[in-house]
């Protein structure tokens, strides 16, 4: 089990077959940096055309369809001091009588204290990168159309808001939307020490990751979390013989499951039958225990209702399937 350090030279904007820039070994750790959605790095230079940039992808030794890929995220640092978000809330979010009322669109910046654990809004400070650069078509908010806001400070909850593995039949499939792969899932449930389950369907899964965020409300309603660059180390384990059909992840209180589809039904659909399925293949429920179990403990997330595909979390505490283990 070794530690890769890998510099991304080149990035996708698309999660495919690409051409693999590092192989690992099932247990390998590799630790690497991801570039901010519009594709802005560490020092706030432009590296890779907008739209999510993707780093790898990295083939997997061992890895072939029908297996499960694990991968965990260990570490997310943000490795620039400046985020970037969205001020409107999506047209699809509202009352579509209301959207007439919504403002223009509009970036704004926030200011990542790393020591303190906290983001601040910085209400059009000084910009760095430069709002321009980063949207031309959104113009910086001004310090007064947020001064009520003044002063703001959250919590920094790094996550993972687009990643996955390449699918099936060549396909390359835009780092906007999401499927059954993964991708743009955008869930704020993917931070530090989660694990993420993938459907392999390559050989080597061949996986990519980039578009993380400091922070990020349920559903990134506004386009986008607090937007930046990222150091992100993570560990790779192989399941073999493990199909699964949707991406799956667990983290120390919960497994869950993801859906990605539109609309926001069939998603929920999607990700209520993989949970059924899991709770039947590890925990020997049939469906009418499993269905029973999910009546009354199941937990539904919201995750992206902003992109082409939305994404529906279905959730189990792990402490209701611990006490089934135990009076076994």
């Amino acid at each position: 089990m070794a530690t890769h350090r890998f510099t991304p030279r080149q990035y996708h904007n698309t999660l495919g077959s690409h051409a693999p820039v590092l192989r690992v070994h099932d247990g390998d750790t590799v630790v690497t940096t991801t570039l901010d959605a519009r594709g802005y790095d560490a020092q706030g230079a432009a590296a890779a055309p907008r739209g999510n940039p993707q780093t790898g992808p990295f083939y997997v030794e061992g890895a072939e369809p029908g297996d499960m890929l694990e991968v965990r995220l260990d570490r997310l640092t943000p490795s620039r001091a400046i985020g970037w978000s969205g001020t409107v809330i999506a047209p699809n979010v509202l009352d579509p009588a209301y959207v007439r009322e919504t403002p223009a669109g509009g970036v704004t910046l926030w200011h990542i204290d790393l020591e303190r654990r906290i983001i601040a809004l910085a209400h059009g400070g000084a910009p760095s990168p430069p709002i321009a650069d980063i949207d031309p078509r959104h113009r910086a908010v001004t310090r007064a159309e947020l001064s009520r806001l003044a002063p703001l400070a959250i919590a920094l909850q790094p996550m993972v808001g687009c990643f996955g593995v390449a699918p099936p039949g060549g396909q390359a499939i835009s780092t906007s939307t999401s499927g059954p792969h993964g991708g743009n899932m955008d869930y704020r449930g993917f931070t530090e020490g989660v694990s993420a389950l993938f459907p392999v369907f390559a050989p080597g899964a061949l996986f990519h990751l980039g578009d993380c965020h400091a922070a990020q409300g349920d559903g990134e309603i506004v386009g986008n979390g607090v937007e930046t660059s990222f150091e992100v180390e993570f560990t790779v384990r192989v399941h073999k013989d493990r199909p699964i059909a949707w991406p799956r992840g667990e983290s120390g209180t919960h497994i869950f499951t993801l859906g990605n589809a539109r609309p926001f039904d069939q998603a929920l659909q999607h990700a209520t039958t993989e949970m059924v399925r899991w709770l039947g293949s590890d925990y020997g429920l049939d469906a009418r225990a499993a269905s029973t179990l999910l009546g009354q403990c199941v937990e539904y997330g919201v995750a992206n209702v902003y992109n082409p595909a939305y994404t529906a979390v279905c959730k189990v505490p792990k402490q209701i399937l611990r006490s089934l283990q135990a009076s076994r």
